[in-house]
Order: C-alpha cells, then structure tokens, then sequence
C-alpha cells in the first residue's frame, strides 16, 4: 500500500474481514474522535463500509438491548458480513433522504424551532394566548378552521371531475378509485338519493350539490357500511389533505389534471387563525416571524428585548439559527414545507440538530454533506464537522469534495474502480500522504482546473424575460444555444429558478433530481424497460413462462412476497429492515433459480452492474438500453437496484442514459454531478461534451468547478442566497468569471491557485 507509514491505534474501530456488498475482506483500525473522510470513485465501496458495515453494525447491537418481547416483533437484522467488528459507540446516519412529506412538517418542526418561538410569543406577545398549543396550525385551538392549519385551499375542476352527459351507473365520475362498481361507487349508487340512469346534467342543484358535497347517515355498500360522503369532500379529505408524494402514482396523476392548489383565503396560507395570527411581538405574529428568511429572523431575535427569564429559550432559537446559516441554509424560512427540501438541504437541517446535542462520544455517519453546495458554503460544513468533532464525537463521512478531504484527519480510500471493480483499501492515512499514493483520488486531487479557453459561439439564444419566480428579481438573460452553459452561484441563490424560467420549447427535456415514480419493487432494469427484454430470453432459453423471472410474478419468493427483505418499526420509530431469510435477499422462489441464461440465474444476473450486464446483453434491445443507461455514469450500479435506493444525482442519471437513446435539441439538467467522485466528473463532462458536438445545447446548474472551467458560458446568480440573491451578477466566460469577486470567481481563482501550489511526482 502506497503510504509513508500505516499508525496503529489503541483507541479505534476495528474491523476484520469486512466483505459487505463489494468490500474485499478489508482489514482497517478507523481512528476515533476523528474527521475521517471515506473517498472513492462512485461505487466503490464507501457506504458499504461506513454505512452498511458500521452503522449497520452498531444499529442492530442497540437493538438488542430492548426487551426480548419487543425484539420477538422486529425482523432479525444479520450481522454484517465481517470477521471483526469491535469498539463500536452508538452510531447516528445522517442521510440525504428526503425528510417528511407530510404537508404538516415544516423547516420549524424538524429543527424544533417553531416550538421554542411558540413559547416566545406565549411568555411575551400581545394580546397573551393561553398555551403554546394556541399557536400551533397542528393543534385544534391554532389551526384555520378553514383549512385545518394546512396553509392551503384546494379546487376542483368539477367540469373534468364529471362527465355531464353520463349518468352514475355510465361512470360519470372520472376519478380512480371512483369507477363503476367500487366501494365509493356503490355508496352514491345504493344511496337512493339518486336515479342513477340520469345524465348528470339533468341533476337538479340540490342533486349536484348533494353528490358532490353532502353528507349522511351510513349506506350498505354489500361489504361493510359507509358514511355517506360527497365526491369532492371525499377527495378533499382523502388525498388534497395528504402530501402529494405519499399518493398512488394514478391519483397524483389525477390530482395534476383536476386539482388547484392555492394558499388558503381565509388564514393567508400562515395555517393559523385570526387569534394566533393577532398575537403580536412588536410588529411581527408568529407567522410573520416564521416567513423570515433565518438570517433576518436571527437578525430580529438579537434585537429583541427579554427579560432574562427568557435568555436561555431566546439563546436556543439564536443556536438553531445559526446552525442552520453555518450549514449555508440562511435562505430558508421556519415556515417552508420540508417535503420541498432537496437531500442536501435536509441532510444540513439534521446536522443543525445535533450541534447542540449534550451527548458525545458517538459516531456521526455523514453521506456526502457537501453535495449540492458552493465551494463558498462548503467551508461551512467543515467547520461544522470540526466542531461535532471537538465535542469527543467521531465523525465518519462519506465525500467527493476536495475541500472536505483535504480537512479531514484520516483517510480511507476505497477503490479502485466501481462494483467488482472495488471494495480494496487503497489508502489510509493523512491527507498529505494522499499525494504520493497511486490511487484514482491522488491523480484527480493533483489534476490542475483548467479554464476553457476556446469557448463554442453560440447558434442562436434562449430569450428569458422578467423571470420572478421565487427569489428571481424580474431577471432577463439570453441563453447561448449550441453550446454548453453553466449556471452558477451559492445555494439558494436562484439556479434552480432560472432552470424552470427557461420556456418550454419543442426538445427541450429536463433533467432534475425529483424522486422517479415507482415502487421500491421497481429497478434499474424495470425502469429502464430493459428487464422486459431479459425475462423473455429467459422465457426462451428455458421453455417457460416470463413471469418466472419476475420478482412480481410466479417466480417471486413466498415469504417476503418478492421483496428481498422484511421490515418492521422499532419502539424508537426506526425502520429496522432485514434480509430474507428464505431467498436470502435474492427476491426469487427456488424454483425460479433453477433456470439459467449465459449460466447465471435471474437473481445473480440482477446482481450485474449495469456496465456488465449491458455487455453481458451485447446486440439485443435490453444490451443497447443498459450501454446508454451505463454511459451516463452510473455502469456501477446493479440492474436490481431499487429506485428508492438511488441518490438524486444517480436518478436524474439514469434519465439522462435514457434520453440518449434519441437525441433531445436542449437538455437542461439541475446539479448533475452530485454524488460522483472526481473522475466520474470527468466522463461525465464527457457525456455532456458529445452532446453539445453533435448539436445539442447543454444547460446545466451546478457547483462543481471542473464542470464549470468546461463550459462556453456562465451565467452567475447571486450575489448571495435568497432575498439577497436571484439576480445575474456575471454572463460571459469562465476565463472572464475567474477575473471576477463574486463567489464563484474567487472560488475558481483558489482552485487555480491550489492546483499550482500542490506537490508534482
């Protein structure tokens, strides 16, 4: 191993033996209390030991420690595959999952914020309000009656909603689960309010009104009573109170078409009532307090006069506030929705939660905390993981980002490439010794930034004009087409505005990072249409049935249902999953496994990498799918990967492998390098470049300054986050932007600068 020296540590993790997912039985002494940074190009390993070995580890010990009856209820969690496992402490995940979707959690709520201003303004504001809870749009006594303390009022199109020329027996309401002989069918049908062979049109008022908003006693439907209930008022109660993400693919379907949401007339959309709303402190309510962007509401806090009974609570809120502005989250309010949050940003919001934690010596497992974040605001974040640090904590963090590697104490370098092409130590030790270290980080750490000098002239121009969608200030920009542009600035500045201010033209496709509709039974390959194609050379190879080979189907395992794994909820309110134990995690029955293809079975063959099995499927449709899809880099995952295992970056790459297939006149992609190491940057780049040769024109908002020295043109936003952000501050080229003072000038220069100060071999 290519290091000046190999220390030992009395006061380490140890593991022995490590051989989780791709690891190959690795042998490391991770060091505690310390800043240590997991590298490696995407795939090789990283979260597989921190994660899937570490934290794994440490989640199911704790588990054991609940009572007998209360572990005879949860799914047994095997132990990691490893020899050794020792010295381990409690171990807190800090993901990039998405938080919360329900329409009732808000920035507020998941950082305590809001509970702590609540009782601000019972002890101090004017007139007095009886209790916390009289200020809460989640409790009875705060919320709008009008929309019951959502913020938002919701209309129907009733014109779509029915079909006037059909009667009830015809289907005249054109809603799922709304169709002729469904449980809510049958409950207007059997109701004998009535004649259900009359066009809907011919309804008298009261009739209409009578289906769409009436209620009643209960109606024998021929399985069990139901109250009666009118069509609108059902779907208001039943999916518009709910969060959009959390519904049937078919209803969000059909809510896009139907529904209008706006913010509700009556509270305004602050969710509270005209009591809570009138509870003043100077000249701010607890609503107003709460649309302040975090720096302002920490501006105001500051100013305010408490007695010094109040110290302390007002010292919390300052505490929360600043966390959140050190984590470059000073833009967003108290009051924003988290389901609206990016992984980013909720993965910093759960950091902001711990700082002001009594307990240490715990490990802090961090996945990726710089993704999606300016090179000025990841300073932040490794301040913030020095001070986690400094409290006894051991923080292990999974990164990409240079800056965080170069800050960290120790390294562990995983590689050297993607899948069965990793899982070997490559390198542990200081970053310093990095440098001399043969390894795919080494050699992209030492490439120099280089700015694009002959820059593309463009074909013509995408024209944005007054775009003033959230904190955009009337912009007007004119997008180069035929080339590649790069939109920059810190976060929150407005990129992703601008993004969406782009008119919708004829092929124009976006790329962005929202969840891919599907369940967690769907895949890589069944979301790429490719499996279709391999269960039917199955089908072929074996004289069988297709439906052996899907997980779904006749070749699904009995136990789990096809799921590969068993999960139940912990008395913390954790999701403890576990494996199988009859399939084994593989998802297939025995049966299924007896039938071969290139002598693997279904199951090992949905163990692939996309960039083997694309090969393995050379010449067929389901080859020519899986090389497009492996060409966006993401070859390193396998086909069977769950949806709902995929990072933001990793899902808007799988798009971009499929809208290769044809090409598209302009894409428009939302930070498309987030998750992916260095070098996959660069192949990346590479991707987006062959575009752009062969016509295309390539939009890209991103933070990533390999990316952005590449592009023809930069329109920078800023100067900085949220109000104080939204306006071009830069439009020309990168050799231009690197003169500049803005953020991503100055940041351009000290990667240049760094790059010329590093150590040559």
């Amino acid at each position: 191993m290519p290091q000046r020296h190999r220390p030992t540590f009395s006061d380490a993790i140890v593991i022995r033996g490590a051989s989780t997912n791709n690891l190959r039985k690795l042998d490391i002494d991770i060091p505690k209390r310390k800043l240590v940074v997991f590298t490696g190009v995407s795939g090789s390993g990283k979260s597989s030991l921190a994660f899937d070995t570490i934290a794994a580890e440490s989640q199911r010990l704790l588990t054991e420690t609940y009572p007998a009856y209360l572990q005879n209820q949860l799914p047994h969690a095997a132990r990691p595959d490893a020899t050794l496992l020792e010295n381990l402490t409690a171990t807190i995940a800090v993901t990039q999952s998405p938080m919360a979707a329900n329409p009732r959690s808000t920035v507020g709520t998941a950082t305590d914020a809001i509970s702590l201003l609540r009782q601000l303004f019972v002890a101090q504001g004017s007139p007095e309000v009886s209790s916390p809870q009289a200020l809460s749009f989640n409790h009875p006594t705060g919320a709008c009656p009008e929309c019951e303390g959502t913020g938002q009022e919701a209309s129907l199109n009733l014109d779509l909603l029915l079909d006037g020329d059909l009667s009830l027996n015809d289907g005249a309401i054109e809603f799922p689960n709304f169709a002729v002989g469904s449980l809510f069918w049958k409950v207007y049908a059997r109701s004998g309010y009535f004649d259900n062979d009359k066009p809907i049109k011919n309804f008298t008022a009261d009739e209409r009104s009578l289906l769409l908003e009436g209620t009643g006693p209960s109606v024998e439907t021929g399985s069990h009573p139901m109250a009666y209930e009118g069509v609108v008022r059902k779907i208001r109660r039943l999916y518009l109170s709910k969060s959009i993400e959390t519904l049937k693919p078919a209803i969000r379907e059909a809510l896009d078409t139907l529904a209008h949401v706006a913010p509700c007339s009556a509270c305004k959309g602050t969710r509270l009532n005209e009591r809570a709303r009138a509870c003043l402190i100077g000249s701010h309510s607890i609503a107003t307090a709460a649309a302040l962007e975090t720096h302002d509401l920490e501006q105001w806090l500051r100013e305010l006069t408490v007695p010094d009974s109040l110290a302390e609570l007002r010292n919390r809120l300052l505490s929360i506030t600043q966390g959140m502005q050190h984590v470059g989250l000073g833009y967003l309010s108290l009051e924003r929705p988290t389901s609206s949050l990016s992984g980013g940003e909720a993965q910093r919001i759960r950091t902001v939660m711990h700082l002001d934690s009594a307990l240490t010596e715990l490990t802090y497992v961090f996945d990726e905390p710089a993704a999606g974040l300016h090179a000025h605001d990841t300073a932040r974040v490794v301040e913030l993981l020095h001070r986690l640090r400094d409290k006894g904590n051991t923080i292990l963090v999974v990164e990409h980002h240079p800056d965080v590697i170069r800050a960290a104490d120790h390294i562990i370098d995983i590689g050297p490439g993607a899948g069965r092409h990793g899982g070997t130590l490559l390198f542990q030790g200081h970053p310093a010794d990095l440098a001399a270290a043969d390894t795919p980080t080494a050699a992209e750490l030492a490439a120099p930034l280089v700015l694009n000098a002959t820059p593309r002239t463009p074909t013509d121009h995408l024209r944005v004009r007054g775009a003033a969608l959230n904190n955009l200030k009337n912009v007007d920009v004119d997008i180069p087409t035929g080339c590649f542009v790069a939109i920059t600035g810190v976060a929150g500045a407005g990129k992703t505005s601008l993004l969406r201010s782009i008119p919708q033209t004829n092929g124009l496709v976006t790329l962005d990072q929202s969840p891919i509709r599907g369940s967690r039974r769907s895949s890589i390959a069944t979301y790429a249409g490719a499996l279709d194609d391999i269960r039917a050379q199955f089908a072929k190879a074996n004289d069988v049935v297709a439906s052996y080979f899907s997980p779904n189907g006749a070749g699904g395992c009995e136990e789990c249902g096809g799921l590969g794994s068993t999960s139940a909820t912990t008395p913390l309110g954790d999701t403890l999953t576990a494996i199988c134990p009859v399939c084994n995690g593989q998802r297939f029955s025995a049966e299924a496994l007896q039938y071969r293809l290139h002598n693997l079975t279904i199951a090992e063959i949905m163990d692939l990498p996309t960039e083997e099995a694309a090969a393995l499927f050379e010449n067929t449709k389901a080859g020519d799918i899986l090389t497009r899809v492996a060409e966006a880099g993401i070859g390193y995952i396998t086909i069977g990967q769950p949806l709902n295992q995929l990072s933001g970056g990793e899902r808007q790459r799988l798009r971009l492998g499929l809208e290769l297939r044809q090409q598209a006149a302009i894409y428009v992609l939302d930070e498309p390098t987030t998750g992916l190491h260095m070098k996959d940057v660069r192949n990346l780049i590479g991707v987006l470049d062959r575009l752009v040769e062969a016509g295309s024109t390539v939009i890209a908002a991103d933070h990533n300054l390999h990316l952005i020295a590449h592009a023809d043109y930069v329109i920078d936003l800023g100067p900085e986050a949220g109000r104080n952000g939204g306006e071009p501050v830069f439009e020309g080229n990168v050799a231009a932007l690197a003169r500049t003072r803005t953020h991503t000038g100055r940041a351009l220069r000290t990667s240049i600068e760094k790059s010329a100060e590093a150590p040559r071999e």
